[in-house]
């Protein structure tokens, strides 16, 4: 739900590649006027993976092209040595720039090497590392082992030391799709009705462990674990007490911390057991990605305002949108959207996508909101 690979699979190919069923212009228009209102400085994001440019001069194209379009702020995919490089250069353009990381759903090989049980187990007994989940690479770490703890809040700790950055961006951070969006389920053959136990993460040894210490009561011997109350809300707790000790550590660092997450929360809950508006982030980038759940950009309205209410003011929200759906004028309609319903501004995936009509589109309409 990061701008996450568009959902499951379609990212990270990218990457390697470089309340309202309809909204009325007069709702929007008070929508608009509140705004205004409130005096309220809005503040645009664009994912952009360093894969995608292949030269510093490139990367400083992209920050003015950004800084003059209404973008502020780069959550950027790359190696700390690559982000040492960018640091000044966004600097210098007066783009904010984050760390994006891949966080439970692993992709480091000495992990997958050295420590396979680490990686989470599904209802029928299979890891995750042998036995993925609809793609290859779907190798998740379990977010209750204390080891896998230690070794995000050391990334985390790592990214944070380094100076002029502004905060790590988490990806990933839940459990695999237990019910893939309506709109992906054709591409894997599948009608996920109901929760099938080769999608139920995580069964391994810790979490049977730590819920039967809690409860009295072994995972799997629950006769319908998608109608567990208890069971259900250990493994969001299990994302939510890790996502909240990774803050601690950024926030002691004096760094932000920030998340790509589900569309709402509702929807989050639901699919990936990701409880967001219980974490202790600076911001949220919720990825509202219409089409994966065969809606019409205005159900970006919708999510926007159901994420916003949830939130309560605690932390920013920006409403993440798939640029490649987005022709101009649907563009602009989902901008307006996102922020007549509430949210700080938007995050665009990519950075690198976007046609000149569609920067354009950007510009003009940041400037009349």
């Amino acid at each position: 739900m990061s701008a996450e690979r568009i959902h499951p699979v379609p990212r990270r190919e990218f990457l390697k590649m470089g309340f309202m069923a309809t909204v009325s212009a007069f709702t929007l228009s008070l929508s608009f006027e509140g705004c205004r209102g409130r005096k309220l400085r809005f503040k645009n994001w664009a994912w952009i993976s360093a894969g995608s440019i292949p030269s510093l001069d490139d990367w400083k194209k992209i920050f003015l092209k950004m800084k003059e379009n209404g973008v502020d702020g780069a959550l950027v995919l790359a190696i700390p040595e690559k982000l040492k490089e960018l640091i000044p250069l966004a600097r210098e353009t007066g783009i904010e720039l984050q760390s994006w990381i891949i966080s439970l759903e692993c992709t480091d090989l000495d992990i997958k090497k050295n420590h396979p049980d680490w990686f989470m187990i599904n209802r029928k007994g299979e890891s995750s590392l042998e036995k993925p989940p609809y793609v290859p690479y779907y190798n998740w770490l379990c977010p209750s082992r204390p080891e896998v703890q230690a070794y995000l809040e050391a990334r985390v700790a790592n990214l944070c030391d380094l100076e002029g950055l502004a905060g790590v961006h988490l990806d990933y951070i839940r459990y695999p799709d237990v019910i893939l969006p309506i709109g992906i389920q054709p591409k894997y053959n599948l009608i996920q009705d109901r929760e099938f136990p080769e999608f139920d993460f995580c069964y391994c040894s810790v979490c049977r462990h730590l819920f039967k210490e809690k409860t009295g009561r072994d995972p799997l011997e629950i006769e319908d674990p998608a109608q567990d109350k208890e069971w259900i809300e250990f493994r969001y707790d299990s994302v939510t007490r890790l996502v909240n000790r990774l803050a601690d550590v950024a926030h002691k660092k004096k760094k932000k911390l920030t998340a790509a997450v589900f569309p709402s929360p509702s929807i989050a809950r639901k699919l990936v057991r990701q409880d967001w508006p219980n974490w202790h982030l600076d911001a949220f980038h919720p990825m509202m990605y219409h089409e994966y759940y065969r809606e019409e950009v205005e159900w970006i309205g919708r999510v926007t305002r159901e994420g916003v209410e949830a939130l309560a003011g605690k932390a920013k929200l920006y409403s993440g949108l798939f640029v490649d759906w987005l022709p101009p004028e649907k563009l602009a309609t989902a901008i307006r959207l996102a922020m007549g319903n509430g949210a700080d501004g938007i995050t665009l995936f990519t950075g690198t996508s976007l046609k000149e009509d569609q920067w354009k589109t950007l510009k003009e309409t940041f400037e009349k909101i």
